[in-house]
């Protein structure tokens, strides 16, 4: 059973806009026919009388799909309910993001018993920005949202709303921390004195702007925190009808244990605690095996038949101790949503397979397919950043020079190399789905897992393709019948699964 407190009576729209936060939230959930779970009452009673009590510098940190933005949005309604001169700055990560939350408390506006007689008959009543019926006469809107790169230069508030700034894309390299910090330092030339600033979100890095630890005194050390993660140290749920512990257990194998500890319990965990457990791996010797069954070809790893590949290369040129090695992973997956990375292919150089008159970007690709023979692949991915630009054109000719219709795509990877291995492998290594073939114990990928971290630049090329292949949406398996070693090369759309943790 929802948690509910009832809502009061609606009184004049005098009375209502004196009236406290939670007032206003439950108002406005009983309009809207919604109940308010006690966690909803505890963040809203804490902004309530965090600013009734006069702290200006807040953060609130609680876990991914709490609704805390949601709130942040009826917060700011109720604020332009008690005083319409009030002028709202929100800041997200990005434009769009920031906008999601202007649309919101316009909304709210618009039909909240306390805050319709605000609306206003202005120009100003936009997806990014409006102006609420108000007294003083002033240049910034009551409500404006930027992105946190935008250019708010010449603006002042009252209110400034930190919403989301740190995300993957704002974070997820030493370089992009220090813009992001150096951006938020520059926002107490926008805040009035005596201003409230609010900081909202979750940790996306040990150095996260909302930790609390550090050698160095913490980004936000002065701002009064409220820190809610979805299980408190007993165990218990923070919203136990919605998050339960069945729905966490699934959570926690889907997104990993570093993503669930991060987003979920709000640990920030330092990169070099991060490994990839070769121990979670499960080795299998079985060969692939084509059969025919009612008059259809299968394939099958031992007992358990495979339902979709993935295959990915991490091409590299030149000499392997000045450089990246060339990849090409072959990941399988079967009935059972399981995944079985069957080979490893570390490509030769040219000094060591010398073909006269044939250059490097061929010879490599002929390799490669000798790769997509022996696997039985359909399709191919291949990563298109830097040298791997022109390569998948020289792979299309070989393939349809030796007949063979496989799908090659390329692929550009915006991400560090570091946060897609980690993403990649952390949730399939923590759910035991990984099955890996014995010849790959005998290839370089098994050393690059024990030695990986993310802060160092060692080996990870091996990783790295298999992590591609584990990112893919799988391509389903299409073989030809009456025992052809091949598939039917039939081509099959493929799509990257979606890499940003969103419950």
């Amino acid at each position: 059973m929802r948690v509910t407190t009832s809502a009061p009576a609606a009184g004049p729209v005098g009375e209502l806009t004196a009236r406290s936060f939670l007032s206003f939230v439950l108002l406005w959930n009983a309009v809207q026919g919604y109940g308010t779970p006690a966690l909803h009452g505890q963040i809203v009673e804490w902004l309530g009388r965090a600013w009734g009590t006069g702290l200006r510098r807040l953060l609130l940190m609680v876990f991914r799909g709490a609704g805390k933005s949601t709130l942040v949005g009826l917060f700011c309604a109720w604020l332009l309910s008690r005083n319409p001169n009030l002028r709202i700055l929100v800041l997200s990560a990005d434009h769009a993001l920031a906008s999601k939350m202007t649309r919101t408390v316009r909304r709210i506006v618009e039909l909240h018993p306390a805050t319709r007689h605000l609306v206003s008959d202005a120009d100003e009543w936009s997806a990014d920005r409006f102006t609420v019926r108000r007294t003083a006469v002033l240049r910034d809107p009551s409500l404006l949202a930027r992105g946190v790169g935008g250019n708010v230069t010449g603006s002042r508030c009252d209110v400034l709303i930190c919403d989301d700034v740190e995300v993957p894309a704002t974070a997820d390299t030493p370089g992009r921390r220090e813009t992001l910090r150096s951006a938020l330092r520059e926002l107490s030339f926008v805040l009035v004195p005596e201003g409230l600033h609010l900081y909202v979100g979750t940790p996306h890095c040990y150095d996260s702007i909302y930790a609390a630890h550090g050698a160095e005194t913490p980004f936000l050390a002065d701002f009064t925190r409220l820190v809610i993660p979805v299980v408190d140290g007993t165990g218990r749920s923070a919203w136990p009808e919605r998050f339960t512990p069945e729905y966490l257990d699934a959570l926690r194998l889907a997104a990993g244990p570093a993503q669930f500890r991060s987003q979920m319990l709000l640990v920030p965990t330092h990169a070099h605690e991060t490994r990839l457990a070769v121990d979670a791996l499960l080795p299998y010797d079985a060969a692939l095996e084509v059969l025919t069954a009612n008059g259809r070809a299968i394939l099958r790893i031992g007992t358990e038949r495979m339902v979709s590949v993935a295959c990915w290369w991490d091409p590299a040129l030149g000499r392997p101790e000045r450089g990246d090695a060339s990849v090409v992973a072959v990941v399988f997956r079967d009935e059972g949503d399981r995944y079985w990375l069957h080979e490893v292919a570390y490509l030769a150089r040219s000094r060591d397979r010398p073909e006269r008159g044939l250059d490097e970007a061929t010879r490599l690709c002929r390799e490669v397919i000798e790769v997509i023979r022996r696997n039985e692949v359909p399709q191919i991915e291949v990563e298109a950043n830097g040298i791997g630009g022109f390569l998948p054109s020289i792979l299309r000719r070989e393939l349809a020079a030796q007949g063979l219709g496989v799908r090659v795509n390329g692929q550009h990877s915006t991400q560090p190399k570091a946060r897609r291995i980690l993403e990649a492998f952390d949730p399939v290594l923590a759910a035991r789905r990984l099955h890996v073939h014995r010849s790959v114990w005998a290839t370089p990928f098994i050393q690059e897992m024990r030695d990986w971290n993310p802060h160092t630049d060692g080996p990870d090329d091996g990783l790295d393709a298999v992590a591609g292949c584990l990112r893919l949406q799988p391509v389903p398996l299409r073989l030809t019948p009456a025992g052809l070693r091949r598939p039917a090369w039939r081509s099959v759309p493929v799509a990257k699964a979606g890499t940003d943790f969103d419950i």
